[in-house]
C-alpha cells in the first residue's frame, strides 16, 4: 500500500508542480500591482490606464510572446512539454525548463515526504509546507521576494500542527517561531551597524520564524548552519562574487525541508552535541 500511496502523492505532485509554476510567476506580479496601487492612493496619482484583473485564475495561460491561449492538453505536467518538444505550439518560442523542472521536483518532493511518513496526517501537512517551501525557494531565487502571502501562513500552520499532532511540543513550536525571527533579526542590525548595509530582506526572518514553528526551536542551529553550507556552496557553483546581492531563502527553504523530513535524526545529533558540549545531560 505504501507504493500505491507514493505513486500517488508522486502524480498528485506534478499537478501541484503545474499550479506552483503559476504562483511563482504570478505572485510577484501581482504583488508589485499591489505596491504601485499603494504608491499611488499615497501619493494621490490618479491611474489614468485601465487596470485589466491579474490573480491566479485570471487571465488564462497563453504563450508570453505570441498570446496564444494554452489549451488543456499543452498543460499537462511534464507530457505536454515533451509533445510539444519544449516549444510553443502556435510561434515555437522555446518554452522554459524551469516548467517540467519545477514539476517534477514537486513530484519527487511529496513522493519522498508520503515514503517517509506514510499516509498520515503528518504527511498531509508535510505537502503543505512542501509546496509552501518549492514556491518560495523559486521566487526568492528570480526576485529576491519572500512573500507574506505565503511565509505568514506558513507560520501559522506549522503552530496548529504541532498543536494537534505534536512533531515538537507547542512550547518548541512558540519558542521556535520567536527564536527564528528574532534570531535573524538581530544579526541584520548588528550587520548593519557594523557595515551600514542591509545584509538580508525580512522575509528571511519569517521564513526561519515558520521554520522554527514547525521544527521547533532546538532545531534552528542546524537550520541555520545548514543553510549557510548550502548559501556558500551555491555561492561558489554560480561564481557570485563578493558584495553581489545573493537570496538566502532558497538556502532556508532547503535546509528546513530536510530537517522536516529527518527530524528524529537531526533532534537525536543535537541532543548528541548538546551532551558533548556540556549544555544536557
Amino acid at each position: 500500500m505504501l507504493f500505491i500511496y507514493v505513486v500517488f502523492a508522486a502524480l498528485f505532485g506534478l499537478m501541484a508542480g503545474s499550479f506552483l509554476n503559476v504562483v511563482i510567476y504570478r505572485l510577484p506580479i501581482m504583488l508589485e500591482r499591489s505596491w504601485q496601487r499603494e504608491a499611488r492612493q499615497v501619493l494621490d496619482i490618479e491611474n489614468t490606464e485601465a487596470e485589466t484583473p491579474f490573480n491566479l485564475s485570471i487571465p488564462r495561460s497563453a504563450c508570453p510572446k505570441c498570446r496564444a491561449p494554452v489549451k488543456a492538453w499543452q498543460n499537462i505536467p511534464v507530457i505536454s512539454f515533451l509533445l510539444l518538444r519544449g516549444r510553443c505550439a502556435n510561434c515555437h518560442t522555446p518554452i522554459s525548463w524551469r516548467y517540467p523542472l519545477v514539476e517534477l521536483i514537486t513530484a519527487a518532493a511529496f513522493a519522498t515526504v508520503v515514503w517517509r511518513f506514510g499516509w498520515t496526517p503528518t504527511a498531509w501537512f508535510g505537502l503543505a509546507l512542501t509546496a509552501a517551501l518549492i514556491a518560495l525557494f523559486f521566487i526568492d531565487a528570480d526576485t529576491q521576494l519572500l512573500p507574506d502571502s505565503i511565509t505568514l501562513p506558513l507560520l501559522w500552520l506549522g503552530l496548529l500542527f504541532n498543536l494537534f499532532f505534536s512533531f515538537v511540543s507547542l512550547q518548541q513550536a512558540v519558542l521556535g517561531a520567536a527564536a527564528g525571527y528574532l534570531s535573524l533579526w538581530l544579526l541584520f542590525q548588528a550587520f548593519k551597524l557594523i557595515t551600514g548595509k542591509e545584509g538580508m530582506g525580512f522575509g528571511d526572518f519569517k521564513l526561519l520564524a515558520a521554520l522554527g514553528a514547525w521544527l521547533g526551536v532546538s532545531a534552528l542551529p542546524l537550520i541555520i548552519l545548514m543553510a549557510a553550507l548550502v548559501g556558500i556552496a551555491a555561492s561558489i557553483a554560480l561564481k557570485i562574487g563578493r558584495g553581489q546581492p545573493m537570496a538566502f531563502g532558497p538556502a532556508l527553504a532547503f535546509a528546513g525541508w530536510i530537517i522536516f523530513l529527518f527530524h528524529q535524526e537531526a533532534g537525536q545529533a543535537i541532543h548528541w552535541w548538546l551532551a558533548s558540549s556540556g549544555f544536557a545531560t
